[in-house]
């Protein structure tokens, strides 16, 4: 059982298994020798005619072979070692990269919990296919004609039956394998079915504990847990069962190799030493062919592991180094564009729009009416649209995404904060910025004073700036984006949990940025949006109106409603306060 893909990619793991299997063939011939040793030691022994000499010449044999094994068994340890370390770099760096050229838009096609399961345990599994598996499955098939060639000069009928015996180890494990990959990649489809939820469920956490779900939630669990306990249990009952077939089997081959050695003695077909040395040798006939039974399962599981690492790197992609540089001229056309997420209803239905350059564009409406999606769509995440987007008059699918990242910045109100400094964060945004420039921008979202008087542009941040409030962490969000320099922004309420001066001030930083930049803002305030040049209203995914906000007030449609609302909650709130 051999997955020639698997080879191909990885080429350079060939020399460390050939160096295995060559390790492991020279400690069988030292094995043979030290065995022979023994063999003429015992046989002396019985017949009285020790010698001396004798004694010595089978000592030195027998701890020269031990010597011998010992140093190929290190040899081929590492052999093994360095086949695996290829392996789990080779294929971890294809998975790697695979992503890299999926671009933004791979969880279309793959979840992450997947995609973190196949690159870890996954290859971790292969590492024994490799470094364990194959090796012995090369050598497997040397030993045993090794032995049977070094036996037919000694006695031709025990070293017949000892062979015949040995393929039906291998017999058992192809009669096996059918039924066992296909419980094996149900397995790994439990597996990753319950890794997908165990993620989802961690990540939302605390949602879960402020609605009082966890509890729901632990029970959902629960019952996929014990799914995959049963499915775990079917694998290791599989395994159970093979292995002690297998191990009848080589221990009855053997039983009847010596039964046939003694046999031919008892005829006067073999003298002693020979009867002696196939009894000692026939064990070594099954033991390369049941130590590879009892790889064989750890390798069916690399197998489908690499199914779905196959799947995968398989996929469909657009080369983000490929494609068409980003026009000059950034002027969107937007024409009779539509997207639904899996096949379900449009999440935006015949969307018409135009976004000139250099304007600043604001898009409304209610929770779930379409913004975000539309503003995936435009940023390449949702690649599979219907209709048109241009940009400068090419196609948007047709922009290499390299390039898009480049010229197009999305801030949205989750923005991944790394570990690390507030200057490597800072950083990712333009990795040429001096410290001026990185103070600046600091300033510009009021977040100087506060890391001033922490430790400046070195002060530490934890994972997902867990250290830092919601609104500190959209507004070093905001700077690192400042910094990008990019041709158009999209703001998708990136200023929803700051306070209201932070907000103000971040606001102000967006209309400056508008006077030479394309802006594109989504925001739940429209207070935020008053002053856009242009004014996009969604509802439930269409494009209802569009102009000015004058103009739109002016029209008493879906816009003067949402305003009219805002403006009584929050005259509203604002009475109350005071009361």
């Amino acid at each position: 059982m051999i997955k020639k893909r698997l080879l191909t990619i990885v080429p350079e793991s060939k020399k460390y298994i050939i160096g295995n299997v060559i390790c492991q063939w020279l400690s069988l011939a030292a094995n043979a020798v030290m065995m022979f040793s023994i063999a003429v030691l015992l046989s002396q022994l019985y017949w009285q005619t020790i010698t001396a000499e004798l004694l010595i010449v089978c000592g030195v044999c027998i701890i020269s072979a031990i010597i011998v094994r010992l140093v190929c068994t290190l040899i081929a340890s590492k052999m093994s070692f360095l086949s695996s370390k290829t392996v789990k770099r080779k294929l971890r760096e294809m998975i790697y990269t695979k992503l890299l050229r999926l671009g933004a838009s791979y969880n279309e096609n793959v979840s992450t919990a997947e995609v973190v399961q196949v690159s870890v345990e996954g290859v971790d599994q292969l590492e024994t296919y490799f470094g364990a598996y194959l090796p012995q499955f090369f050598y497997a098939m040397l030993a045993p004609l090794t032995l049977f060639v070094l036996l037919c000069f000694i006695n031709l009928p025990s070293a017949v039956v000892l062979l015949v015996c040995v393929p039906l180890i291998p017999g058992t494990i192809m009669m096996i394998q059918k039924w066992a990959k296909k419980l094996l990649a149900k397995y790994w489809g439990e597996y990753t079915a319950l890794g997908d939820n165990f993620l989802e469920n961690v990540q939302g956490l605390t949602t879960l504990k402020i609605y009082q779900s966890d509890k729901h939630k632990n029970e959902e669990m629960n019952v996929q847990a014990e799914h995959f306990r049963k499915i775990t249990m079917k694998v290791l009952t599989m395994q159970l069962n093979s292995v002690t077939i297998m191990d009848f089997i080589a221990a009855g081959g053997a039983a009847l190799g010596i039964i046939m050695a003694v046999w031919q003695f008892s005829a006067g077909k073999v003298d002693l030493t020979g009867c002696l040395l196939i009894m000692l040798l026939s064990a070594d006939f099954f033991i390369p062919m049941r130590r590879l039974g009892s790889y064989f399962h750890i390798a069916m599981n690399g197998m489908a592991a690499s199914d779905k690492i196959f799947k995968l790197i398989d996929m469909d992609e657009d080369d983000s180094t490929e494609g068409k540089p980003f026009p000059k001229n950034s002027d969107i056309t937007i024409q009779n564009v539509s997207f639904s997420y899996g096949g379900g209803k449009n999440a935006l239905d015949q969307i018409n729009l135009t976004i000139e350059r250099n304007r600043f564009v604001a898009v409304a409406g209610e929770s779930g009416c379409g913004k975000s999606t539309l503003a995936a769509v435009l940023m390449g995440r949702n690649k599979h649209y219907q209709g048109s987007i241009k940009i400068g008059g090419t196609e948007l699918s047709e922009i290499s995404e390299d390039s898009l990242m480049k010229n197009i910045t999305y801030i949205g109100s989750n923005s991944y904060i790394f570990k690390g400094t507030v200057r490597d964060n800072l950083l990712l945004g333009n990795p040429n910025a001096s410290d001026e420039d990185l103070r600046q921008v600091l300033a510009d979202t009021n977040l100087a004073d506060f890391f001033d008087s922490e430790n400046g542009l070195e002060t530490k941040i934890d994972e997902r700036g867990s250290n830092l409030s919601g609104g500190q962490r959209q507004r070093l969000a905001l700077a690192r984006a400042l910094l990008h320099d990019s041709e158009i922004y999209i703001f998708d309420e990136a200023a929803s949990n700051i306070d209201v001066e932070s907000e103000n001030i971040a606001m102000a930083n967006i209309k400056r940025l508008a006077k030479n930049k394309t802006i594109i803002m989504i925001s739940h305030r429209l207070a935020n949006i008053e002053k856009a040049d242009v004014i996009a209203v969604l509802k439930n995914g269409s494009l209802t109106e569009c102009g000015s906000h004058d103009k739109l007030l002016k029209n008493s449609g879906e816009y003067a409603r949402l305003w009219n609302t805002q403006q009584e909650l929050e005259h509203y709130t604002q009475e109350g306060a005071k009361a």
